[in-house]
């Protein structure tokens, strides 16, 4: 099984890895997730990874220009070797979202071309936050980041730390020190989305991941994000993906069952 997508962010692959395949990064840096292990790996221009075991990977070719244009002091064009270690550690957010994406990408005809760069944005956000703030520090970091607003960063951490329907912009406005009016333009030119639409996203991915899993009925997966009736959810779910949560978690199943042979 092999499922490709190119776009200005650059180029992702779903694929199956066999023992002592190679993967190199070619002139811009690479994330290498392979489906169940605790670490991620990290490969600067040029480098190759060979792979151990048999095991299905997320493989993004990240854009220079992609990661420059969103996180200039990280990826500068001189610096070759953004990466200081070759692997880390995988965080809980992370993993999550390496594991969401791989079903997105498994369901590519639900896949808009929107919803797959914002995933890609929040994982390289969740990198730069995870593993270069831990060794560079975090001030001189965000400089000429369109992320660099603080308090900015402060609501993305609330809205991902409890992704919910029913959550009022108004206060979140009031808990980051922004007017509402304020809030939302700073919001929007930091994520290229509104901060309704952010939040509909983060709801998509929980949804999703809860969904894929097989744990939990629709109607929990539906009240944990604060949907007043299943109903709601299921039309909200409709419009964002193109399908009811049912049919998403049959194709999910049908996908994991009868996956495609390699091309």
């Amino acid at each position: 099984m092999v499922r490709i997508f190119e776009g200005r962010f650059g180029r992702l692959l779903l694929t199956e890895l066999a023992p002592q395949d190679e993967l190199q990064a070619q002139d811009d840096p690479t994330i290498v997730m392979h489906q169940g292990e605790s670490e991620i790996r990290f490969l600067n221009p040029g480098e190759i990874h060979v792979n151990v075991d048999a095991k299905r990977a997320l493989v993004f070719h990240a854009a220079g220009d992609w990661l420059r244009a969103g996180f200039p002091a990280v990826f500068e064009a001189e610096d070759r070797r953004p990466f200081a270690a070759a692997r880390e550690i995988i965080t809980p957010r992370i993993r999550q979202l390496a594991d969401t994406l791989a079903v997105e990408v498994i369901n590519d005809r639900f896949l808009s071309p929107e919803r797959l760069e914002f995933m890609l944005q929040e994982l390289l956000l969740s990198i730069v936050e995870t593993y270069f703030v831990r060794r560079r520090g975090s001030s001189p970091l965000w400089r000429g980041s369109r992320f660099e607003d603080t308090r900015i960063r402060r609501a993305i951490a609330l809205l991902r730390a409890r992704p919910n329907k029913d959550l009022s912009m108004d206060e979140l406005a009031s808990q980051v020190g922004l007017s509402r009016s304020r809030f939302y333009d700073l919001f929007q030119i930091c994520t290229g989305f509104s901060p309704r639409t952010y939040l509909d996203m983060l709801c998509i991915e929980a949804a999703i991941a809860r969904l894929s899993s097989g744990r939990g009925k629709i109607a929990e997966v539906s009240a944990e994000l604060g949907f007043s009736a299943q109903s709601n959810f299921t039309r909200f779910f409709l419009n964002q993906v193109g399908v009811p949560p049912s049919e998403y978690r049959r194709a999910t199943s049908r996908a994991e069952r009868d996956p495609e042979p390699s091309e």
